[in-house]
């Protein structure tokens, strides 16, 4: 056994507590985010699994975070890292927390000196690569866990950004607002179709009001749409063409024949109750 192991097997309670220690005093605990018991427990999760692994054999002398040996580190590790990533820690703060592991070791380095065959240098090595490696290895996990956050988000986004709305019975709006790109564009399409399907609809209007500005890609993806609609047997009524958007498709060539538009979606509405057979009285008259 190196004297690391040694160090880290004897004196592990006092080695974590100290290590906590710095946590604190390097502003880690974040107690915004959690309390102290759940960042004690992170710490301790993690140090255990290295003890452990340590107390098994694993060779820090030739050490490979990515071997067979380091499995529950890794595993430890990876759910430490995702808890702290979950409750908003940032990247360069889930690093730290591993890296201030250091210097509770290095404190006790100091115990071995005198003895035969015994390096500060080679221990300090030694140990600055196996705990950097950990805090790269935290560092991939967290940019991993935040890519998957933001994908989920972006497609709960999409979601929720392209309602289907019922007007009527057999009548269905999907309005839309902001950026309608190509993504965006064949969303709404799986989501209307599937709506149709659903509610048995036999009009659809796709109000594009909220929509700023298309360009040649989306107007297709509009018109595919349409056409889609139609052969689902169901009529599709695109409303709400600004001044500016009946330009830019004048502009692009992008023809819509075949397809109803409006300008407004009241005039959309007004227009699919009337191929339903349906009749809007002023109440006041």
């Amino acid at each position: 056994m190196s004297f690391i192991q040694a160090l880290i097997d004897s004196k592990g309670e006092e080695i974590l507590e100290d290590w906590l220690a710095t946590h604190h005093a390097d502003g880690l605990t974040r107690r915004d985010l959690f309390s102290d018991a759940q960042g004690r427990q992170h710490a301790k999760t993690f140090f255990l699994a290295l003890q452990s692994t340590l107390n098994r054999g694993a060779d820090i002398d030739a050490f490979n975070l990515a071997s067979d040996a380091w499995a529950d580190v890794r595993a430890a590790l990876a759910e430490v890292t995702r808890e702290r990533v979950k409750r908003g820690v940032a990247p360069a703060e889930i690093a730290g927390f591993f890296l201030l592991l250091k210097y509770p070791l290095f404190d006790r380095l100091g115990a071995g000196a005198g003895t035969e065959e015994f390096s500060v240098v080679e221990q300090v090595s030694r140990l600055t690569r196996m705990i950097d490696a950990i805090a790269v290895q935290a560092m991939s996990l967290c940019i991993e866990e935040r890519d998957r956050i933001i994908e989920r988000q972006r497609t709960e986004m999409l979601e929720i950004s392209t309602p289907v709305v019922d007007l009527w019975e057999r009548v269905i709006a999907v309005p839309l607002v902001g950026t309608l790109d190509s993504v965006r564009a064949q969303e709404v399409m799986e989501n209307t179709l599937g709506a149709i399907v659903d509610r048995e609809a036999d009009i659809v209007i796709v109000d594009i009001t909220g929509v700023p500005t298309i360009d040649t890609e989306v107007a297709h993806h509009l018109l595919r749409t349409a056409a889609a609609i139609r052969l689902m047997g169901a009529e599709c009524i695109i409303s709400g063409i600004s001044p500016r958007i009946a330009q830019t498709m004048v502009h692009l060539g992008v023809s819509t024949n075949g397809v109803t538009t409006r300008a407004s979606l009241r005039a959309a509405v007004h227009d699919a109750f009337q191929r339903v057979g349906l009749t809007v009285v002023n109440a006041k008259a």
